[in-house]
């Protein structure tokens, strides 16, 4: 086993889709809108672990359709080694439709009737596959049928002559045993000796066995907890991890004392309970961050009590699971808020750590224009009509210069762009979309009412691009009432797990001396503003990039970066600025517009130039800057 294929862990069973009601307190019968999560226990666990540092691989089927692939490609992106995921051409990706009524009661339906997940078998068990890894995860439902039930089997009995680990999660659903109506998702316990007898040859095998008190009722077959795990010692020398909710864990790893007190104790932390779904997941993936690295007991309880307080400050599963930066700070720093989901500084670490990775540099040609352009075709005596066909034009330029290579973007909008928009996304081209209304200041949205309400027709992978005329020394008056709809963007783009990129321009207000952009960008700062991109004027200086540079580097070292706009310079002078701005790492890239395109808008639209004619001249120009861009990482480098 080397180092390039070793795995910490596999997991192995249940892979779904999650479907999370978004109206919290109304009835499953009501909901309106769902957000969409990876799901199924071995799933979570799977993500959960590899966000707190183990790699991590997961052993399930998925449907050969659009939800088989958003899970792999989910794992993917998470870090999980999906070469154990089979693509069944036969079923449908199982589904879990939740939601949340109170506190205490959390609607839950499965769609697991001749699922891809339900189909494994032992032959889908590769030993060598299961050599790569240290330690294997089973847990309880995929023991309810005898082929699922084989194939975990198959795969214990690998990890065991390998010489590795076995860990159980109970994970008990009474309805997925057959012991309560379909329906009944959310019911957690329904006694049955059967059951007890199935979990008892497995119990033996086993390393580490993990459930809440009710599971190891089932696992033990008493319904007093210490009798339960009195029964469980009996047939296993695992260590034994009673889950207790609020109260935190207990641990056991030798004989049963008097008292579950007695055991080794990890304390619960205080938090408001948003919902329970997904939190023992969660437990267990800080509990073998630990554990799987020989860490005391007691530590492993810490890690685990405090993911599970994560998950149940949250909505979601997976998706709410803690990376490992963000469980450190939790518990250095603690939090000053009993909901998790209402500290902004856990938020933007759990936002800046899980969000999907970019390409960098960023060479974008940027054509979001609608004043520019609608005065072009004015001038040129064409309707507005033709813009988006010229926009059109712009996106076949940029993927020309592009030709296929990662970085590559486009600014585009949906007032004239929808067309170009499309095929921007589909053709896989980094594109960030306004959302300010044209030339305003005080700063507002060209989309009237609800701005998140509006992006939510918006495809995920779009960055809300917001454009401010912003000065530090503006009126007080008028820096809180734009500071103020720049939160409401970034609000609606946490809300939506979208990028969000902040145009500043200062410079056509008042002069720009060496550290007006620096401290725009501080005031923004302090008011809590952390967008993921910088869209800022080319600065000839180079300490005023670097006393840029210093302020995100106090501010937030998770910033994605900084794109360089044009405002319609001279090639030679944003070139210019392509040189100084070595002088911070934060410049990543740059998006120019009309520099590049004006010209052939302007002969297009009078109809004077061909449809090839003005995609040549924006590729020629736009590659020029590429080839600028370029030349500036070798002056970087020297």
């Amino acid at each position: 086993m080397t180092a390039s294929t070793a795995l910490d862990v596999i997991t192995i069973g249940r892979a779904s889709v999650d479907l999370y009601g978004q109206q919290i307190g109304g009835r499953l019968e009501d909901m309106a809108s769902f957000s969409k999560a990876v799901g199924g226990c071995p799933a979570n666990i799977a993500i959960g672990t590899a966000r707190l540092g183990l790699r991590s691989a997961l052993i399930t089927r998925v449907g050969h359709e659009n939800f088989g692939r958003f899970i792999r490609e989910q794992l993917e992106r998470e870090s999980v080694c999906t070469d154990g995921v089979i693509t069944d051409p036969a079923r449908l990706t199982a589904l879990a439709i939740l939601g949340v009524r109170d506190q205490s009661s959390f609607p839950l339906l499965f769609y697991r009737t001749d699922c891809a997940d339900n189909a494994l078998e032992p032959d889908d068990i590769d030993p060598a596959f299961v050599a790569r890894a240290g330690a294997l995860v089973v847990t309880g439902t995929h023991f309810a049928r005898p082929h699922t039930a084989a194939a975990q089997r198959k795969a214990m009995r690998l990890m065991r002559d390998q010489g590795g680990r076995i860990i159980f999660d109970v994970d008990y659903r009474p309805n997925l045993w057959g012991l309560s109506g379909i329906g009944d998702g959310e019911n957690r316990y329904v006694r049955s000796a059967q059951v007890t007898q199935d979990l008892a040859p497995i119990l033996a095998e086993c390393d580490l066995i993990v459930g809440t008190e009710e599971e190891l009722h089932i696992a033990g077959g008493h319904e007093d907890t210490l009798d339960a795990i009195r029964a469980i010692r009996a047939l296993s020398q695992a260590t034994i991890v009673c889950k207790r909710g609020p109260m935190g864990c207990v641990a056991f790893d030798g004989a049963i004392p008097n008292a579950l007190e007695d055991g080794i104790t990890g304390p619960g932390f205080p938090v408001d309970v948003y919902n329970t779904l997904g939190a023992g997941d969660a437990f267990m993936s800080g509990f073998l961050r630990g554990w799987l690295r020989n860490e005391p007991l007691e530590t492993c309880c810490t890690y685990a009590n405090a993911c599970g307080a994560f998950a149940v400050s949250r909505l979601l599963c997976s998706s709410e699971i803690p990376t490992w930066p963000e469980l450190q700070h939790f518990l250095v720093q603690g939090s000053t808020h009993r909901a998790l989901r209402h500290d902004t500084t856990l938020n933007h670490l759990h936002w800046a750590t899980t969000r999907p990775v970019q390409a960098t540099p960023i060479m974008a040609l940027a054509c979001d224009h609608r004043l520019q352009l609608e005065e072009m075709a004015r001038q040129a005596g064409a309707p507005f009509d033709r813009i988006a066909g010229f926009k059109r034009l712009a996106v076949e330029a940029a993927l020309h210069v592009a030709n296929g290579a990662p970085g590559f973007g486009l600014f585009m909008d949906g007032r004239y762009g929808q067309d170009a928009l499309f095929r921007a996304s589909h053709a896989g081209l980094w594109t960030a979309r306004p959302i300010e209304k044209t030339g305003s200041r005080p700063l507002d949205f060209e989309s009237g009412g609800s701005l998140g309400a509006h992006m939510t027709e918006w495809p995920s992978e779009q960055v809300a691009k917001c454009l401010c005329f912003y000065r530090p020394d503006d009126s007080e008056d008028l820096r809180a009432r734009q500071i103020r709809e720049l939160q409401r963007a970034q609000d609606a783009c946490r809300r939506q797990g979208r990028d969000l990129l902040i145009e500043i321009i200062a410079g056509r207000d008042g002069p720009l001396a060496e550290h007006t952009v620096a401290d725009a960008l501080s005031q923004l700062y302090e008011a809590g503003l952390k967008p993921d991109w910088w869209k800022l004027e080319g600065q000839d200086n180079p300490a005023a990039w670097r006393a840029i540079g210093a302020v995100i580097d106090a501010n937030d070292p998770l910033c994605r970066g900084i794109v360089i706009l044009g405002l319609d310079a001279p090639a030679e002078q944003l070139i210019a600025a392509f040189e100084a701005s070595t002088a911070t790492p934060w410049v990543k890239g740059f998006a120019i517009g009309r520099t590049i395109f004006s010209d052939a808008a302007r002969a297009w639209l009078a109809g004077s130039i061909s449809d090839e004619a003005a995609i040549a001249q924006m590729s020629e120009r736009f590659g020029r800057f590429v080839n600028a861009w370029r030349a500036r990482g070798s002056l970087r480098a020297a």
